[in-house]
């Protein structure tokens, strides 16, 4: 009779006790992972979203990178050329007067070379001019009269008076990132791109404004308050450029916020004497703000403009008004109705794109 055999825990094979530690060690691996993935999905939204706004400023700042790279080599292109066309005129200069001094040539006639030669000073100086103007602006465009081709705006006038929406709204285009943007530190609201935006344009009207002008600038939200304090009374100079660079460095320390109220902008214009002859107003939507105190803390779009039109009234008459609107998601009725005013006025209304000024 055979023996029975005894049971042993090391009859198991090799391999059945490698399988299960395997499959342990994936089942433990892929329980914590699932548990990690989940973690940091739910802890981290607000810095995925903040990320992702950082990458589209980034990119959008590459593209800007690479335009103004090229400009920067259209230009320097044009100066070469203009350059180079200067010395060919010099030359031709002096040919002209060392053929004036020799007037022993019985067939030499004087009164050619002479008129030659007003015409070449002449060349001389608009090459001259046209250099000087390329090597301080990125484009030159000629348009009919004082009007810039670019953009229709009238940047003539002895008064020009300069109006900056800085209320909350100017921090984004969307609802969405303005909230939160408007619960950012003070940098990084001014770094907000749709507010560099806004000061780069009051640099640009600055820059434009003829050199004998005077000019005033006032920012809003709820209350106006001129760029140089206690200013509110007094027009300023273009030719001082000391002072339009402090007028320039107080812009860009203002942080957006409160809300807009252009009636009250407005009435600070009873303290100018004489009364602007150009206004340029830089917002992005309706007022929400007027003449009296809000009952509620919401406003629709009627009631904004409903304190508009009461706004438009304070507008001294004959004097043109040009408005540059930003975007502003919501805002349907803004467009149409600074349209409207710029035609009542004979101003500008301008709606830019990404890339300018």
């Amino acid at each position: 009779m055979a023996r029975k055999r005894r049971f042993s825990t090391f009859s198991l094979s090799f391999l059945d006790i490698m399988s299960c530690g395997f499959g342990a060690v994936a089942l433990i691996f892929l329980i914590i992972k699932h548990d990690v993935d989940n973690q940091t999905e739910s802890l981290h939204p607000e810095l995925q979203a903040e990320v992702s706004l950082l990458e589209e400023e980034i990119l959008d700042g590459e593209a800007n990178l690479v335009r103004a790279k090229n400009t920067v080599s259209e230009v320097d292109q044009r100066i070469a050329e203009a350059q180079g066309l200067a010395r060919i005129i010099n030359e031709d200069l002096n040919t002209v007067q060392a053929a004036i001094k020799n007037t022993d040539d019985p067939n030499l006639d004087i009164t050619a070379l002479k008129q030659k030669l007003e015409e070449l000073e002449s060349e001389k100086q608009k090459l001259e001019q046209d250099n000087q103007e390329l090597g301080n602006k990125a484009r030159r465009f000629v348009g009919q009269g004082n009007r810039q081709y670019l953009t229709g705006l009238n940047l003539g006038g002895a008064h020009v008076l300069i109006l900056l929406d800085s209320s909350a709204s100017m921090l984004d285009e969307t609802i969405v990132n303005i909230v939160r943007r408007r619960n950012m530190d003070k940098q990084a609201k001014i770094a907000s791109q749709k507010w560099q935006r806004a000061l780069g344009t009051v640099e640009w009207l600055t820059a434009q404004l003829p050199e004998a002008a005077n000019y005033q600038i006032f920012n809003f939200n709820s209350q106006p308050k001129p760029a140089i304090s206690g200013s509110e009374r007094t027009w300023l100079k273009v030719s001082d450029k000391a002072q339009l660079e402090r007028v320039v460095d107080n812009l860009r320390q203002l942080t957006p916020e409160n809300g807009t109220n252009l009636y009250q902008s407005l009435t600070a214009l009873a303290g100018l004497d004489p009364i602007p002859d150009n206004i340029f107003i830089i917002t992005d939507g309706l007022p929400t703000l007027g003449r009296k105190a809000p009952k509620k803390n919401t406003i629709t779009g009627p009631d904004r403009l409903k304190l508009f039109n009461e706004a438009v009234d304070l507008f001294p008459k004959g004097v043109p008004v040009n408005t540059i609107l930003l975007p502003l998601e919501g805002d349907v009725m803004a467009a149409p109705a600074y349209w409207q005013l710029a035609q009542l006025t004979q101003g500008a209304f301008l709606t830019p794109s990404k890339d300018w000024p």
